[in-house]
């Protein structure tokens, strides 16, 4: 097993939703995807993101792209037009999540 940060394995864009924010992965390849597909929950980027990510997390698949997108409930302080959060658009909040840390196959990284 190899403990690597998210970044290595996906590509991550994120932005407002309103009150929530909204965090969307792409896997570098398919056997990547099936390894964040099968470890990737909402649960575990709800705790991969406690100071953001202070009420529920949503998943969704988007497998024909190899991705998946979060929605983080309750992340923005009341949204961009209400809130005193420095980044009240959730613009850095991929970036937060690719650079938390997750142990791996050390097959899963070969061709990386």
């Amino acid at each position: 097993m190899a403990k690597v940060l998210l970044e290595r394995l996906a590509d991550g864009r994120s932005g407002d939703k309103g009150e929530a924010s909204n965090v969307g992965l792409v896997a570098r390849n398919e056997a990547v995807y099936a390894w964040l597909r099968d470890n990737l929950t909402a649960a575990a980027v709800g705790r991969m993101l406690p100071g953001i990510a202070r009420g529920p997390v949503e998943r969704f698949e988007v497998p024909n792209l190899l991705a998946l997108n979060f929605i983080l409930h309750d992340s923005l302080g009341g949204g961009g037009t209400a809130s005193l959060l420095t980044d009240a658009q959730g613009k850095t909040h991929a970036q937060a999540l690719l650079r938390c840390t997750v142990e791996v196959p050390d097959g899963l990284l070969a061709g990386l």
